[in-house]
């Protein structure tokens, strides 16, 4: 853990580092762990099929398992998703230099540290232009060939939130604004992103780099099982990839995560 870091949830110290330290990691720097990808695939492979799990014990528990409540299911869907995920990072550290103790092994296989300056104001910019700027640039080419596709990409979201009232809202709200972005970036961005890393390395200080955040990004697009929204998702996982690289830290793409997934829900919820 670097001089300046701390852990997500622990408050800034009194002096932050300035804004010109903060992009040491030049691409061609080495960056990445020796270990996590064993991990990484057995930890999805389990969340989905705990997602599965879930969502069919939630409908059969609810008493309508024709009919569940759909929010109901995509809230036991994430519970079981992120079990896998982030049991798959938890088992990643056991093979790192820090075995011992949960946390620090975190902060120093997974880069799990925040820094409120420049972290927050440059997550909540990234975050807001990924939003507003580049999903519409990526699913921009989509247009000609996809009738009504603004209105298309906004369903997933609408169906999200479809019948969730009240206390609903808020749980849906806490989980996609909150609970996905820490949960993903730490396994994504954390896990992944580290793993791959040194066994493209052989492609060459600039290559290997490159194409580690590419395929980390595309995976990050395709899980979310959105065909519309494949090229923006996926071109924001890279984003968050380099924020993740050139930081070494996690906590400017949590709060990237955070911003660009509040941005939209409150959008969502505010056009019901």
């Amino acid at each position: 853990m670097a001089p300046g870091d701390h852990a997500l949830d622990v408050p800034p110290p009194d002096e932050q580092p300035s804004f010109g330290n903060e992009f040491g990691n030049e691409f061609g720097n080495e960056f990445g762990n020796e270990f996590g990808i064993a991990e990484a695939l057995v930890g999805l492979a389990v969340g989905f099929v705990l997602a599965s799990v879930a969502t069919s014990l939630f409908a059969t528990l609810s008493g309508h398992p024709h009919h569940p409540s759909g929010y109901g299911t995509d809230a036991s869907s994430l519970a079981g998703l992120w079990i896998g995920l982030v049991g798959g990072a938890v088992a990643g550290t056991r093979r790192g230099p820090s075995r011992r103790h949960l946390w620090p092994a975190l902060v120093e296989d997974y880069g799990a540290t925040l820094r409120p300056w420049p972290d927050i104001p440059l997550g909540i910019a990234v975050g807001l232009a990924s939003q507003y700027v580049l999903v519409y640039l990526l699913e921009l080419p989509l247009l000609p060939f996809v009738p009504h596709l603004f209105h298309r990409l906004s369903e997933p979201a609408n169906s999200l939130t479809g019948d969730a009232t009240g206390p609903g809202i808020l749980l849906l709200g806490l989980l996609v604004c909150v609970g996905s972005p820490l949960v993903e970036e730490l396994y994504f961005r954390g896990l992944l992103l580290r793993a791959v890393a040194p066994r493209l390395r052989y492609l060459g200080p600039r290559l290997g780099p490159v194409a580690s955040v590419v395929v980390v990004g595309a995976l990050f697009g395709l899980v979310h099982f959105e065909p519309l929204e494949l090229l923006a998702l996926a071109g924001f996982g890279m984003v968050l990839c380099v924020l993740a690289w050139r930081t070494g830290r996690l906590g400017p793409g949590v709060i990237a995560h955070m911003t660009f997934n509040t941005a939209a829900y409150v959008s969502v919820v505010h056009n019901r």
